[in-house]
């Protein structure tokens, strides 16, 4: 267990970060700290394995304070991931740097290299590389590894997805969602908010060295309030759902307008959906997406999804990202095939969920404002 009680911190005393913070994290949670830079999220953290000392309050670990514990014993219960892999790799080789941290603590025996060679099948490495010739993505998961095979029951990720691209995200995260799994408390620093509504279950706001909100994950990123307050924008589904609730009052009510997640949006779609196609209501509809994604999309009678110019395959159809030629936006993978399935699988298609008007605007409000290029990630 992690406590914070009252802290205040500091790294010159003429300029406090941390302006006393208070909030306890039990055994396996999965907790994200998010907020501006400048917010106090990387202090917070570096104060959890001792690398801070408070100047006021207490940190505790175990209900001990950081204060009374020596570095080492500090590292064997809090591993620590560095935003940079390069301030953490040291060694020549792959395998030296799995078992640094086995000699750096005085126990690399038998065990030790048993645990290295098992973390080198688990993370597909090739011993004998030199690390700093490895890519970005493989540097960050071989730092990430050198601190959990050495097995601590908390992990403190300091922003582990920076400067990954989309493949390299979801191997190190899928890998953080693992360790999890196995029951380690995983603390981290994030500024994707796709990242966090994927993985975090609980969601830490800070703003001007203060806990701003702190809840569910979905409950503080569905507060608009409190995102605003620390300059955060809400995930892409929710975003759209938000919009939608606000754009239309006949949709405020359903289950549109509290889906998280591609799956529970295109669920919504299907539960809100009846009665026969409106020609207005399906030209709006193609009218708003087609003109956002450049891809012709236009609402079939049957409740069907059609391209004009392209076959069966094409980009509304697979759910395919889709650019406008015009606003270069890209509207999230995966989001548009879902939410096709569910209009398509609905009784009657679309009608009954708004009138043109309503859905022209929701929609194209809703899309050309969420959708920034970034993919949208599915819980």
């Amino acid at each position: 267990m992690i406590e914070f009680r009252g802290v205040h911190a500091s790294y010159e005393r003429s300029l406090p970060i941390l302006k006393g913070v208070s909030f306890t994290i039990g055994d396996g949670e999965f907790v994200a700290f998010v907020g501006t830079n400048g917010a106090g999220k990387s202090t917070a953290m570096r104060l959890m394995n001792g690398l801070l000392k408070p100047d006021a309050g207490e940190v505790l670990i175990d209900g001990a304070p950081t204060t009374a514990l020596k570095t080492s014993e500090l590292a064997r219960r809090v591993g620590f991931l560095f935003q940079n892999p390069d301030r953490q790799i040291c060694c020549p080789t792959v395998r030296e740097e799995l078992l640094f941290g086995f000699k750096a603590l005085g126990i690399a025996d038998a065990d030790a290299e048993a645990r290295v060679d098992a973390i080198i099948g688990e993370f597909g490495f090739a011993p004998d590389d030199d690390p700093f010739l490895l890519n970005r993505g493989a540097r960050q998961l071989l730092a990430l590894a050198s601190v959990a095979v050495l097995e601590p029951p908390v992990l403190v990720l300091d922003e582990p997805t920076t400067g990954l691209d989309f493949r390299e995200c979801e191997k190190v995260m899928g890998i953080v969602r693992g360790i999890h799994e196995r029951g380690v408390t995983v603390v981290m620093v994030c500024h994707d908010m796709e990242v966090v509504a994927d993985y975090a279950k609980r969601c830490i706001v800070m703003s001007d060295g203060r806990v701003a909100a702190d809840g569910p994950v979905f409950e503080v990123l569905r507060d608009r309030t409190v995102l605003e307050r620390a300059s955060l924008v809400p995930p892409q589904i929710v975003d759209i759902s938000l919009t939608l609730a606000q754009e239309s009052s006949r949709l405020a009510g359903t289950a549109v307008a509290r889906a998280n997640t591609v799956d529970e949006m295109a669920a919504a779609v299907a539960a809100v959906a009846g009665g026969a196609v409106a020609g207005a209501a399906g030209d709006a509809v193609g009218d708003a997406v087609g003109g956002t994604v450049g891809a012709g999309v236009a609402v079939a009678g049957a409740g069907e999804i059609a391209t004009a110019g392209e076959d069966a395959d094409g980009a509304m159809a697979a759910g395919e990202v889709g650019a406008s030629a015009a606003g270069g936006a890209l509207v999230a993978d995966g989001v548009e095939g879902a939410v096709s399935d569910g209009i398509a699988n609905a009784p009657g298609g679309v009608a009954g969920v708004a009138e043109a008007g309503e859905v022209e605007g929701a929609v194209r409000t809703a899309v050309a404002g969420s959708c920034d290029g970034r993919p949208a990630h599915v819980a």
